[in-house]
Order: structure tokens, then sequence, then C-alpha cells
């Protein structure tokens, strides 16, 4: 697997520079005035690009490598890397349209992504078959749209979820790789070598992107990035409940209970103003951290103080994100246990956002 990580990491390092460098032309047409842009200048946003050439290669490693002879302990099938690559590239191939031209509406994207969704379902025979919960599942069992609905909405939701948290450099793909190395240790313990080689190909991919894009800010991941990420770690998460009785439902809502919490709130939020979900504002958990928390950096030249502000407000987000995912990979296969995290990460995320809001920051937060 330490093979996997540094061929995924290498290509995507790799195909992450030549996009770098010859990448910026389109770069030209993303506004400056859109509520999302913090930064100075002309970058590309198909990181996501990078990472799906990476990821790629990686699957396709994990398919032909015992064919060509050479031992492993991995045991993947052409049809599961067939899979993931092709929902990979419906995700992908979304997003960068979007990156490419900003004008491909929010139902469509959606839309796409419920089409990426049915097809991983059908690829992968996904479902969500119960809930942690003995005096439920009997009921769940005996209606198994329900499951298939649940992985539905799973595979559809976080793709939109990452790039709802994309927002400054490092903070998605860094909460990527350490829900993906999350995601791959749960596996190992329950002897899933497939599962835990599949997030950990992403992983590589996402580390060889970060380099380019955190601190300098050199190439974005863009919507077909974030897309990337939600498709396979949604995915990855179905599977991994649904092949092991013994992990919890309720591991990957708390693994990811940031972008789910951001999104959920964001939708919350607009609505109680009356606007659409799909409209974009400024008014996100690391937009407020930006503004409100992260000093000001004093130099001259501007560009260079957007970018330092932009690099110090991901740390804060890391921390949170990190403060969920421990607990996830310690009771992985404790139901009460996750449950009563959620609740609780759901009570701090809504005190820190309100006050935030109402300038009541503790002064040591903001040092």
């Amino acid at each position: 697997m330490l093979f996997l990580l540094i061929l995924c990491f290498v290509s995507a390092f790799v195909t992450a520079a030549l996009v770098v460098r010859y990448g910026r032309g389109h770069a030209r047409r993303y506004a400056a005035g859109v509520p999302q842009r913090f930064h100075v200048g002309h970058v590309p946003r198909l990181g996501g690009i990078a990472m799906l050439v990476a990821c790629s290669i990686g699957w396709g490693w994990m398919a032909v490598s015992q064919r060509l002879g050479i031992p492993n302990q991995i045991r993947s099938d052409a049809w599961f890397a067939g899979a993931l690559c092709a929902v990979s590239f419906l995700g992908v191939a979304v997003g960068t349209v979007e990156d490419l031209s900003q004008r491909l509406p929010v139902r469509y994207r959606l839309l796409l992504t419920v089409a990426a969704s049915v097809l991983a379902i059908w690829m992968l025979g996904l479902s969500v078959s119960r809930l942690g919960l003995p005096w439920l599942d009997g009921a769940w069992a005996a209606m198994p749209w329900l499951g298939l609905l649940l992985a539905a909405l799973a595979i559809t939701g976080l793709p939109h979820a990452f790039n709802l948290i994309d927002g400054y450099n490092g903070l998605a793909g860094t909460v990527a790789v350490v829900c993906c190395f999350a995601l791959a240790y749960v596996a190992l313990q329950v002897g899933d070598r497939q599962l835990a080689a599949a997030v950990l190909v992403l992983a590589g991919a996402t580390a060889g992107f970060l380099v380019w894009n955190y601190p300098r800010g050199l190439i974005f991941a863009g919507d077909g990035g974030a897309y990337l990420w939600g498709v396979v770690i949604a995915i990855a998460s179905i599977l991994l409940v649904q092949r092991h009785a013994q992990v919890s439902p309720w591991f990957p809502l708390l693994l990811l209970i940031y972008p789910v919490l951001e999104t959920l709130f964001s939708i919350y939020r607009k609505a109680a103003r009356g606007q659409s979900p799909g409209v974009a504002d400024a008014l996100h958990f690391h937009q407020l951290i930006y503004r409100r928390i992260v000093r000001e950096v004093f130099e001259d030249d501007e560009a260079r103080r957007v970018l330092m502000r932009n690099n110090r407000t991901s740390p804060y987000l890391w921390g949170f994100a990190v403060m969920t995912v421990l607990p996830a990979v310690l009771f992985w296969d404790r139901t009460p246990l996750l449950m009563a995290f959620i609740v609780g990460s759901v009570v701090v995320y809504v005190r820190a956002y309100v006050s935030i809001v109402r300038f009541k920051v503790p002064r040591w937060l903001r040092r």
C-alpha cells in the first residue's frame, strides 16, 4: 500500500505541475466579484483533473498488478476499479465543466451527481441496509428501497458538501486526506485491504495536489476536485458499513460531520432568508473565520496579504475536523458513543458559528 501512496502522490504532483504550467489561460475567466473568491490573480481550478489521473493510475494498478504476476495482498478486481474510475470520471467531468465555464446551473450539477450515484449503486451494489439501532433495523430491512435512497443521497450530497468547504488553500484537501486515512484504518481493522487501498489511492493523489495548493495556492481543486473527494469517500463509507457488520453506520457520519453540518446549516440559513440553497454567499463558517478571527497581515503587497490570511484560515477548520475524526476512529464500532459525539459536534458548531456572528469570539482564539 505504501507503493500505491507513492505512485499516486507522484502522479498527482507531476500532473498538477503541468496544469500549473499550462492551465493559467482558463483561470482568467473566473470572475473577480464572486463571494467565494479569496485570492488575487489567476489560478487554475483544475486540480480535480490532476487527482483523477493519479487515482485512475492507482486503481488501475490495483486491478492489473496480480495479473502481471506482481505479488500483493490487495486482491482487487477490474470491475471494482472500473466502477471507481467511471463514477469518479462522471463527477470530475461535471465539476470541470463548471470550473471552465462557470455557467453550469446548480440544478444540472445536482442531476448529474444523482446520475453518478445511480451508476455507483448499480455497479457496486451499494445500499445502507442498517442503521445500527436494533429497534429500527428490522423495519428498515423490510423496506430495502430506503437503503438505496440513503446511499443515493450520500453519494449525491457529499460532493456538494466538500465543494462548500473548499474555500481556502489546503482546507478541503486536508480534510479529505484525514478522512481517507481514517477510513483506511478502520478498513484494515476489519481486514478489508481492498477498500483500504482504494481510499489510500485518493489520499496519495490529494497529497500530491496539496504540494501545489498549500500554502502558495498555485492550483485549486475546483468543483471537479471537490466532487472527486465526495464521490469516492461516500462510496468507501457505504461499502465499509455494508461489508462489515461490526462497523457502526454512525461512524462515517461522525467522520464527515464537518462538511455535512456546513451543508445542512447553509441550506437552513438560506431558507430562513428566503433564498435558494444554490445561491452562493459569503457566510460559511470558514469565511466568517477569515473575516473575524484571522488577524490582519500587514504587508505592502495586497496579493501576499490575502494569501497569508487565506493560509491562516485553514488550520482553524483542520482543528475542528480532527476533533470529530479522532472519536470516530476510536469508537468506530460503538453506536451510542458515536451518536453522542455527533450531538456534541452539532452543539459546538452552532455555538461557534453564533459566537463569531455576534463578535463574541474568545480572546485566546483570536490570537
